[in-house]
């Protein structure tokens, strides 16, 4: 039986861990052993959740650790899953048990599913990839390391996003458009041509933001 630990107890945190105690291998695979966060009264006023055990900085990983790390904001969540693979830390998938995979796709590692997401045929999930309620990643599209993909989003096919791409709730990929590494995508927007690298779009149809 391995030991679950999650990497982050705020918010999302919390949300992960409702997720994790869903999942097909809860008590058969994996228990929750607790999670990881510098701010140690973080659920503090919350009741039935595991206990703060260390910062993701002093953690020592013990026999049967697995990890997961639930931190929407990607750089930090990057930073932290990052400290952990240096210590020798393994990371796992959780996916809901709603999820429906059609055939030939391929996921990475230390990836979240969260309900009623649709991952069509032949797409490609790499590492640390989060995918929120309710989303759906139309056939042959490819979703970078580290993406964060919000509730009610959509991608159709052939759409690519390059690593750390972060699409909040409700907006729209359209087919064949990328959009490059680092870009965040606005609420309920609508992307119909590539989106530069690191930048921020917004609207119907989106538009660049200057900030």
């Amino acid at each position: 039986m391995k030991n679950l630990i999650i990497i982050g107890a705020r918010g999302y945190g919390r949300e992960v861990c409702g997720l994790a105690r869903q999942c097909s291998g809860y008590n058969t695979e994996y228990t929750i052993k607790g999670f990881l966060d510098d701010k140690l009264d973080a659920l503090d006023g919350f009741e039935n959740y595991p206990a703060i055990i260390s910062s993701v900085e002093n953690y020592e990983i013990q026999d049967n650790d697995v990890f997961v790390c639930a931190l929407g904001d990607l750089k930090w969540k990057k930073h932290y899953v990052e400290i952990i693979l240096s210590k020798g830390g393994q990371f796992i998938n959780l996916i809901h048990p709603t999820v429906v995979f059609t055939s030939n796709v391929k996921l990475g590692n230390g990836i979240i599913i969260f309900m009623y997401s649709n991952i069509s045929n032949d797409c490609v999930l790499d590492d640390f990839v989060t995918i929120q309620g309710f989303v759906a990643i139309g056939h042959d599209s490819k979703i970078g390391k580290w993406c964060h993909i919000n509730a009610y989003s959509f991608t159709g096919g052939y759409a690519v996003l390059e690593e750390e791409v972060c699409l909040n709730t409700r907006s729209t990929v359209l087919p064949n458009v990328i959009v490059r590494k680092g870009a965040t995508v606005g609420a309920a927007s609508l992307v119909i041509k590539n989106v530069k690298e690191n930048t921020t779009v917004f609207g119907v149809p989106a538009k660049k933001m200057e900030f």
